[in-house]
């Protein structure tokens, strides 16, 4: 759909009468603002791990890291609302063939919470969080990967997409369970190692899914692009999510690597099992940061482009989540091969970050100030 054609819907769908309440407007509050508290936990999360650190960062960190679980508690009062409201709205919203795609985003901005409260909460509390972690953890990856089996299910089933409409986000259902990887790269630590281990285990077996699954879907994805072109101007930010797979799959493999516990079970009888597996993780990082890196210059050109037409939609969250991964992934690769140019480069990419995500959120802000979101006919569960 071109930019002229998606101008003319919005206009034609949108109601002539602009006195919409609040409880009106919350009919049409979707799954997708979840993007919004993904990304700003992911920004808490990258702050922590950014290599130059000045004195208050941390505290910054905190500061939004307690921010977005404000944030996220609001979400989920709305989208409870809207529920409420409109009881047929939950079933809608699950098998609409737009919306459901963004029901992820609710279990990504969990999985960054988790992460968050690792990097802030662990080092300031008692033995009990990592407890409480690890068994999150276990609820996550259950719940993840239902969903990600459950969701497919239903769009192999449901009212189907066409190749000419594919875009990454058909990758959002499995990128939530893809995402034990990462949380196992951060949480086994501090986790004894008859628990750290079976955590690593199972974020090496869920990223594997998730990056295999991915894979296959990057072909219709570029078969598409080849086709039929770019996406529309208003979402072609959504084009970054293709960097999150090998990104997210990078940093996953260096953490895990580098939090094998050594001299434990499988390990103790294998004492340079654990050597080898850092150095493959590494050169496999490297490997698939570079795929990261194309996807995410081929994306940038493409907004680029078509930056000055581009009205604001909920993806555009998606300059920022899938860029922390591959700016954190860039900061391991640089860490371990102790390259302070590479380091540079991830201190410059997180303030770029910052910036970023500033200015999506006062676009955000603007667009439901203006109505551009949050109103019939202009969010994720509009018909046709």
């Amino acid at each position: 759909m071109d930019t002229t054609a998606l101008d003319e819907e919005r206009r034609t769908s949108a109601p002539h009468d602009s006195r919409l309440g609040i409880r009106g407007r919350l009919r049409h509050f979707t799954w997708a603002w979840f993007t919004l508290t993904m990304s700003t936990g992911g920004l808490a999360v990258l702050l922590n791990r950014t290599p130059h650190k000045f004195r208050g960062l941390i505290t910054i960190g905190t500061i939004i890291f307690i921010f977005n679980l404000i944030l996220f508690l609001c979400l989920i009062t709305a989208i409870i609302t809207r529920f409420l409201v409109d009881s047929k709205a939950l079933r809608r919203s699950l098998f609409h063939p737009t919306e459901s795609l963004f029901f992820p985003c609710f279990w990504l901005s969990m999985s960054t919470i988790l992460l968050g409260t690792q990097a802030y909460g662990v080092p300031s509390s008692g033995p009990w969080l990592p407890v409480v972690l690890r068994v999150l953890f276990w609820i996550y990856l259950v719940c993840t990967f239902t969903v990600a089996v459950i969701q497919y299910y239903i769009l192999f089933t449901g009212e189907h997409l066409t190749i000419h409409s594919m875009t990454p986000s058909w990758i959002m259902p499995v990128f939530p369970v893809m995402l034990c990887g990462t949380l196992a790269s951060v949480l086994a630590a501090d986790q004894p190692p008859d628990q750290g281990l079976p955590i690593i285990v199972a974020g090496v077996t869920f990223q594997g899914l998730g990056i295999f699954v991915s894979m296959i879907m990057y072909p219709l994805y570029l078969g598409r692009l080849i086709g039929d072109g770019l996406p529309a101007i208003d979402l072609r930010p959504g084009m970054f999510i293709s960097v999150g797979p090998p990104a997210f799959t990078s940093l996953a493999l260096i953490g895990m690597a580098n939090s094998l516990p050594s001299n434990y079970n499988f390990l103790s009888t294998h004492p340079l099992s654990t050597e080898v597996l850092q150095t493959m993780a590494l050169f496999t990082a490297c490997f698939l940061w570079a795929l990261g890196f194309w996807f995410f210059c081929i994306s940038a050109i493409s907004c680029v482009s078509g930056l000055r037409n581009m009205s604001f939609h909920l993806t555009w969250w998606a300059f920022v989540f899938p860029n922390v991964g591959f700016t954190i992934a860039t900061i391991d690769i640089g860490t371990q091969f102790q390259s302070q140019g590479i380091l540079w480069v991830g201190s410059a990419m997180t303030i770029l970050l910052v910036v970023i995500w500033c200015f999506v959120f006062l676009n955000h802000i603007n667009a439901v100030r203006q109505r551009k979101i949050l109103w019939p006919g202009r969010d994720e569960d509009k018909e046709g």
